[in-house]
C-alpha cells in the first residue's frame, strides 16, 4: 500500500539525523507519523481534521508535536515543534549548544556531536564516556581501528573544543 505523505521534516539530534514524515487523510482524518521510515503513530478515522499529534523520537527522547491547521477550503498547513519550540527555533538553539564533525574516512562515516551544555559526546549515535584531565576535559574513544579524542581547552577568553583523529586535529563542520 502506498503512503500519501503530505509533510516531511529533517531533525538533527545528537544521535543523528531523523526524517519525520506525516500522512494526513483529508477526508478520513487518518494520521500516520513515520520516523526514519518506521511508523511511530497511527490514528484512523479521526472526525476532527485539524489539531495536533504528539510523539517522541531520538536518543535521548525528544518530544515532538505536529500541528495541523486549516488554511481555507480543504487545504491544510503542517508545522513541527520539537521540545516545545518551532523546528526553526529548535534548530537555531541546537546550533548554539552543539558542535558537530561529519567525517568520511575511507569507506567509514563518523558523526561526532559535542553537547556543550552537558559536555556529552556522541559518535554515530552512541554516547561516549568522558574523562577529566588537569587542563580541561577530554573524551577519548575508539571506533574500529581509529582513535578519537575530543578536548575542551581553556583559551584566553573562552573554552575551545578540538577533535583529534589518530593525534591529528580535525576542523568541525
Amino acid at each position: 500500500m502506498c503512503k500519501q505523505v503530505c509533510a516531511v521534516w529533517e531533525v538533527s539530534l545528537s544521535d543523528g539525523l531523523h526524517r519525520i514524515e506525516f500522512e494526513h487523510g483529508t477526508t478520513t482524518g487518518k494520521r500516520v507519523v513515520y520516523v526514519n521510515g518506521q511508523e511511530v503513530l497511527r490514528r484512523d478515522w479521526m472526525f476532527k481534521l485539524v489539531g495536533s499529534e504528539q510523539f517522541s523520537f531520538g536518543v535521548p527522547q525528544s518530544r515532538a508535536e505536529i500541528r495541523i491547521a486549516a488554511v481555507g477550503g480543504f487545504s491544510y498547513e503542517y508545522s513541527l515543534h520539537v521540545n516545545g519550540l518551532t523546528l526553526q527555533k529548535f534548530t537555531q538553539n541546537r546550533t548554539k549548544t552543539t558542535q558537530t564533525w561529519d567525517l568520511g574516512l575511507d569507506r567509514d562515516r563518523y558523526r561526532i556531536v559535542l553537547e556543550r551544555n552537558t559536555m556529552d559526546v556522541w559518535c554515530n549515535g552512541h554516547k561516549m564516556d568522558a574523562e577529566f584531565v588537569e587542563d580541561g576535559t577530554q573524551t577519548r574513544f575508539f571506533m574500529g581501528q581509529r582513535e578519537f579524542c575530543l578536548r575542551a581547552e581553556q583559551g584566553k577568553k573562552s573554552i575551545t573544543y578540538c577533535l583529534l583523529l589518530d593525534g591529528q586535529r580535525i576542523h568541525h563542520t
